[in-house]
């Protein structure tokens, strides 16, 4: 087999990352591009550290399975599939999918520790950082929280001011600069897309040879 094409890409919570991803992916076929989000590979709520008012911090490194997350990524990388079940938080109204990942000549891997996380960095070619300025990722989170997770403004406010910006400003933001590539992302960004999207077909050209 040959050998998969492995980009990373991370940026704060609120930074446009799905969304980015979404625009990506749809450039390329399933054959071409699969994707393997960290959003999956979160803790049971049960075991997620609490802070000293009782609230879950789901910003941690250790909320996430990450031996799980590197199992899947090397299984990926050898040509097997993987399965797992979507991970919905604790909105009770979301019915969790089971979502299979096939292999694919690229491989995105996506979330707030790919850098972080020593062994998932060591399997990237390419490292792709989203950033944003601050207040736009924190109305970005509000939206997405209420919508997708169920949580109400002043949670979202708590979370992001006690959670969110602490591990950002001390964990990942320091690593944009080993990046290979920064997109910011406040307004638009197709210009960087435009840019990644050419270099993917490039490689895929490159590893069809």
């Amino acid at each position: 087999m040959k050998p998969i094409y492995t980009i990373g890409i991370t940026g704060g919570s609120g930074s446009g990352k799905t969304f980015f991803l979404k625009s990506l992916a749809s450039h390329f076929t399933e054959t071409e591009l699969c994707l393997v989000s960290q959003d999956n590979y979160y803790r049971e709520r049960h075991l997620q550290r609490e802070d000293n008012q009782g609230v879950k911090n789901f910003d941690l490194p250790e909320a996430i399975e990450k031996d799980r997350f590197v199992e899947d990524i090397k299984k990926i990388k050898k040509g097997e599939s993987v399965i797992l079940k979507e991970y919905v938080f604790n909105n009770p109204a979301a019915t969790p999918s089971i979502i299979e990942i096939k292999p694919a000549k690229i491989l995105i891997i996506e979330g707030l520790f790919v850098q972080y996380f020593t062994e998932i960095d060591q399997e990237l070619d390419l490292k792709v950082f989203i950033e944003a300025k601050d207040y736009i990722k924190l109305s970005r989170r509000i939206i997405r929280d209420n919508e997708e997770r169920g949580y109400d403004l002043s949670d979202v406010i708590y979370r992001y001011h006690h959670h969110v910006m602490p591990v950002y400003e001390s964990l990942i933001e320091p690593l944009k600069h080993q990046a290979d590539l920064v997109v910011p992302n406040n307004a638009r960004f197709e210009k960087a897309l435009e840019t990644l999207v050419l270099a993917i077909k490039a490689k895929l050209n490159g590893l069809s040879v």
